[in-house]
């Protein structure tokens, strides 16, 4: 792009456009601005900027006719997504969009925390570039028309327009209101960007699987319906729900970008991957539950305490407390708001007890004592922590260390309170569903989450991941305590979110629609709540597991390419009569061939076919990404293919759902007793070792043998031996 007089033209042609882009966004003054006012290092500000101008060029441009689309932008959690989509509206600005709608959550202090950044790094106090409006009424829309025509006005230059920028809790109410605004005013030819933050929550339709639209819902597909040229993103960390959708929904996403923190990031692969050590479990008998009432601070709290408290104490002889810098703690029991007040009450009772017993004299026994409790967490962080200052020395500051921390229950109701980060160096918070999401816990180092996975959707469960986030500095006073459960959910997330980034950074510059939802995923875990998709999925894994697909016979052009790839495959491999006893039907003798390298039954046997039965397909698709994910991690794997009955055909009949309910033969013997083994069964006919692939010839009958359906029908059987097990999860496309 260039721009003079205030006028963008696009002079790139599209064929030299990144994958994926419409146009090239120019980064101007706006973003400059913003990137002089962060503190980033060069670096930092780089990734900052392409990755606002990568999202920005599949948006649809400023100045093409007018049109929609939607876009997923996908972070981590704690890793910036706020700051990533303030350096969008920044270029945005720069680019000739007078209208940017934030919307910010659900929840007043996610509102305002959003709200309050965006003007700390727009500057807004002394940047007259921007109108901020906060949760705007109908009764407003005169204001925005005259800011909006100044964009239209040719005589203006660009320093006198105000981008108007639009913040809104995602709630029925305000939502309807800045609807009943936008349709008072003349858009048709003004660019409007959109950027829905936790776009995964509150806004997608819980009531799609009854036929309607949840109230929500209705409001944003009304504000798409009031904006003829705009663009809607969703930024999210957790974006199962918004791919799950159906990809006729108005808030499926059409295109997908990837953000990627900064090198002091610390990801779930930190804590459940390289630095384990840091992260404990809660014994089952502390965790509170209906049949497990506890009465008393359990010992793993007062352990996580301790480590927290010596943290603070070593940050204040640091020198942090002077510092515009937190140390916090989160307390995260299950969501019921009782379980909230009694840690409260423990971890307030306790704070006032350890100050009374440091008020004793330091010789008194009792303090003594008390003070050797603290000897266990010191030592557990002085293997992590570097530069960690004596022991000693931190207990000469632990009662100051204590009396400045400030302990705050942070609940939903009546009203989230706020945190006012400055009053103290020192937090402890207390709270259940207002952290899951979006809240962040400065200086965070102790995390105590005493719950279990509830429903186990994975969505929910990682966005619980506070202690996630820019910590590289601190890591080692970090520590999270959790139920052995949840231990395993988030290290199963870990592989999941790994999985999943990767598949769309393959897939990135075409199409969402055409990407197959199909990844990892513990079958533990759902990947989102059900009410969200219309649209069914099937969790399963292959693992010392025959595949075999019902419907083999499938369409006329299906079957004549599974026959082609089949015969290519047959006519390239070496074959051997198997061995077995002597007494077998020549319909029980087969051929083998071994030792074939596992890449190659995978790319020219396997991938070619295709089923045209749904839930054949979404297994296939299944064991094929288990294939490929072994082939990884074992590049030189050898596996065995049969031709069953030498490739003769057997006859089947299908059912009344029109599926082949058995395909392997049985065992057979020479006696009457079942003791004399003549024949094992094709369910046996495999090696012991690695991948096993049958190839059964068929000639498929309407049911009871009835007219002939097709005849020579290639039938795959796969064998997956217990080592190349992996849970994963696959959508049916309609």
């Amino acid at each position: 792009m260039a721009s003079s007089d205030n006028q963008i033209e696009l002079i790139t042609p599209k064929d030299e456009f990144p994958p994926g882009s419409l146009w090239i966004p120019t980064r101007g003054a706006e973003l400059q601005a913003l990137l002089g006012h962060l503190r980033l290092d060069a670096e930092g500000k780089e990734r900052l900027a392409a990755e606002a101008v990568m999202v920005l060029s599949k948006c649809i441009p400023p100045q093409s006719t007018a049109s929609s689309t939607t876009g997923l932008v996908l972070g981590y959690v704690q890793s910036g997504k706020t700051l990533a989509f303030t350096a969008l509206a920044a270029l945005a600005r720069d680019n000739g969009y007078p209208l940017i709608i934030v919307i910010t959550g659900i929840a007043t202090n996610l509102f305002g925390q959003s709200r309050d950044r965006l003007a700390s790094d727009l500057q807004l106090q002394a940047n007259r570039k921007w109108r901020l409006f906060e949760n705007p009424r109908d009764d407003q829309h005169a204001v925005v028309a005259d800011l909006l025509r100044d964009w239209t006005d040719t005589r203006l230059p660009d320093y006198r327009r105000k981008t108007v920028l639009v913040t809104v809790l995602k709630n029925g109410t305000y939502l309807r209101h800045l609807v009943g605004l936008l349709r008072e005013l003349d858009l048709t030819k003004i660019p409007v960007l959109v950027i829905d933050d936790e776009a995964d929550q509150a806004g997608l339709n819980i009531q799609v699987a009854k036929g309607r639209q949840s109230t929500t819902y209705q409001r944003l597909v009304a504000l798409r319906g009031a904006l003829p040229h705009h663009t809607y993103l969703q930024y999210t960390a957790t974006p199962q729900a918004p791919l799950l959708v159906n990809v006729i929904d108005t808030l499926s996403p059409k295109f997908a970008e990837l953000l990627t923190p900064g090198g002091d990031y610390v990801g779930g692969d930190v804590f459940f991957e390289q630095r384990t050590e840091l992260v404990s479990v809660i014994p089952a008998q502390e965790i509170p539950g209906g049949a497990n009432a506890i009465t008393e601070p359990p010992p793993t709290l007062l352990y996580a305490l301790r480590i927290f408290f010596l943290g603070v104490a070593a940050g204040i002889l640091q020198g942090e407390d002077q510092q515009p810098k937190n140390r916090s703690m989160l307390v995260h029991p299950s969501r019921e708001t009782p379980g909230h007040g009694q840690f409260h009450h423990w971890i307030t009772q306790i704070r006032m007890h350890w100050l009374d017993i440091l008020r004793l004299p330091i010789a008194d026994c009792e303090r003594v004592q008390f003070i050797e409790t603290f000897g266990e967490a010191y030592k557990d962080l002085e293997r992590t922590a570097e530069e960690i200052p004596s022991f000693q020395t931190i207990v000469d500051e632990l009662e100051y260390a204590i009396r400045q921390t400030s302990i705050l229950e942070v609940n939903a109701r009546p009203r989230t309170p706020a945190v006012d980060w400055k009053a103290t160096y020192p937090w402890i918070l207390v709270g259940g569903q207002a952290m899951d999401r979006g809240f962040t816990v400065e200086g965070l180092t102790v995390t105590y989450m005493p719950r279990d996975t509830g429903v186990g959707n994975a969505d929910t469960i990682q966005q619980r991941a506070r202690f996630l986030g820019y910590k590289r500095r601190y890591l080692g006073f970090c520590r999270v305590f959790l139920e052995q459960g949840l231990l395993d959910a988030f290290k199963a997330y870990v592989s999941h979110e790994r999985d999943i980034r990767d598949r769309l950074s393959a897939h990135r510059g075409r199409p969402l629609a055409e990407w197959r939802r199909a990844f990892f995923l513990e079958k533990d875990l759902r990947p989102t709540r059900r009410q969200v998709l219309d649209l069914d999925y099937r969790q399963d894994t292959f693992s010392d597991k025959w595949f075999w697909p019902k419907v083999p016979h499938g369409t006329d052009e299906l079957l004549a390419a599974n026959r082609e790839t089949v015969r290519q495959f047959i006519a390239t491999a070496s074959w051997r009569e198997d061995s077995g006893d002597s007494r077998r039907t020549q319909d029980q003798i087969h051929l083998i061939a071994d030792n074939i390298p596992l890449i190659r039954a995978h790319a020219e046997l396997l991938m070619p076919l295709r089923f045209t039965q749904e839930y054949d397909s979404q297994a296939f698709t299944g064991l094929l990404l288990q294939i490929v994910e072994y082939l990884q991690n074992h590049g030189e794997a050898k596996c065995t293919i049969y031709r069953i009955r030498k490739g003769s055909e057997r006859l089947r009949s299908v059912n009344d759902e029109e599926e082949i309910p058995t395909l392997f033969q049985g065992a057979n013997y020479a006696d009457d007793d079942n003791t004399d083994m003549t024949y094992p069964g094709d369910e046996r006919i495999r090696q012991s070792k690695g991948l096993t692939v049958q190839i059964h010839t068929l000639t498929v009958h309407e049911k009871d043998r009835g007219p002939i359906i097709a005849n020579d029908v290639p039938a795959i059987a796969v064998w997956v031996p217990e080592s190349m097990g992996r849970d994963w999860l696959v959508q049916r496309r309609w």
